[in-house]
């Protein structure tokens, strides 16, 4: 498991700087490791029908293939929200939010790909693109900054509990049906990335968690629930009011020279 995460998140980094244009088209669900291999590109095109998330939570991982970088340059507190609920982007919120740069109708797609196919100019990109339909979390904004600007996982149940609002009672619901351990280490990733821009400190930070995902947290419980059994009802380690805050410490601890490199490994 270890060394197909430290193979992915590689593979993440590569995309980010790689030097030449890398055109994402980004149909339908855009989901995890469909992330990484979309978002870190030079030129991110969404259509109509995409949607993106982030749904790592749910499973009990944490936001990883350098998703927790855009998470932590999103506006506002989006991140903090989108990387815990994992809520579902349109093309405007998905744009606004860092995950991607061009609205296009997918009609003018097939046309498109065959021009950057003949000649490589990118710039044609920009000359298709139009504003997209307008989205929701926009409007949205107050009320996840409110909640989000919490200290720690705990300040924002708090708030969510003391307030009425459907969104806030939404919030709370889809906030339950994640590990604990997971939202809590993904609210104190994206607070420690916030306003970098390097791709593999995020990796690296991503890769303490998700190297210990399996022996000390709820991943393969997660994946009993959610993909074995199809139970939908995980037995996460913690409950919301109960996790310590040295399980995540212990989670997101440097490996030392266990850490997440960025050299081929030699068979």
């Amino acid at each position: 498991g270890q060394k197909f995460w430290r193979d992915e998140y590689r593979l993440n980094a590569l995309i980010s700087e790689y030097p030449k244009p890398y055109v994402a088209f980004m149909q339908g669900f855009t989901m995890g490791g469909g992330v990484g291999i979309s978002c870190h590109g030079s030129h991110r095109i969404l259509c109509d029908s995409s949607r993106i998330s982030m749904p790592e939570c749910g499973i009990g991982l944490v936001p990883d293939v350098g998703g927790s970088l855009i998470l932590a340059n999103a506006p506002g507190h989006w991140g903090e929200y989108l990387g815990t609920t994992a809520a579902r982007m349109g093309p405007a919120d998905a744009i606004l939010a860092g995950f991607a740069d061009h609205y296009i109708n997918i009609q003018k797609w097939p046309d498109l790909i065959q021009s950057l196919e003949k000649s490589g100019d990118t710039s044609q990109i920009s000359t298709q693109s139009e504003a997209p339909p307008q989205g929701v979390m926009s409007g949205l904004t107050d009320q996840i900054n409110a909640i989000f600007s919490g200290h720690s996982l705990p300040d924002i149940l708090t708030t969510l509990r003391n307030t009425d609002s459907d969104f806030a009672r939404e919030t709370f619901k889809s906030l339950s049906r994640c590990s604990p351990l997971s939202a809590a280490c993904t609210i104190e990733m994206i607070r420690s990335l916030r306003g970098t821009t390097d791709i593999r400190a995020a990796l690296k930070l991503e890769y303490r968690f998700t190297s210990r995902a399996s022996e000390h947290a709820d991943f393969i419980e997660g994946i009993r629930a959610a993909i074995i059994d199809k139970d939908r009802a995980p037995n996460w380690r913690y409950t919301l009011d109960t996790l310590p805050q040295s399980a995540i410490t212990a989670m997101l601890a440097p490996l030392g020279d266990e850490g997440l490199t960025f050299a081929k490994e030699t068979p």
